[in-house]
């Protein structure tokens, strides 16, 4: 049986910015071989994009309301994006 594979738009608030954030994402992206990528916005907000297997997404949902150690999570929105926006991607970057 093949995983079923997602596509996930995040949105991060809270202290995301300066506390690694970005770095820490794309490490435990990798780590759950997901691809897509993170980036700051102007707004003070991280965004991902990420696909891969439906359980590495859950995962890394998960670790994104937690964050790295200096990160104060207020909220994680999430919406499903579809999979031709990660069909050419090879791996998770920061941006």
């Amino acid at each position: 049986m093949t995983p079923t594979r997602v596509c996930k738009r995040f949105f991060i608030a809270g202290r995301v910015q300066g506390v690694w954030f970005r770095a820490s994402t794309a490490k435990e992206a990798q780590a759950r071989n997901l691809v897509g990528w993170v980036r700051n916005l102007p707004d003070g907000r991280v965004e991902v994009l990420a696909g891969g297997n439906a359980d590495a997404i859950q995962s890394l949902t998960d670790w994104l309301w937690q964050g790295p150690r200096l990160a104060d999570v207020q909220d994680v929105s999430v919406t499903a994006e579809p999979l031709e926006l990660i069909l050419d991607m090879q791996d998770f970057r920061t941006a």
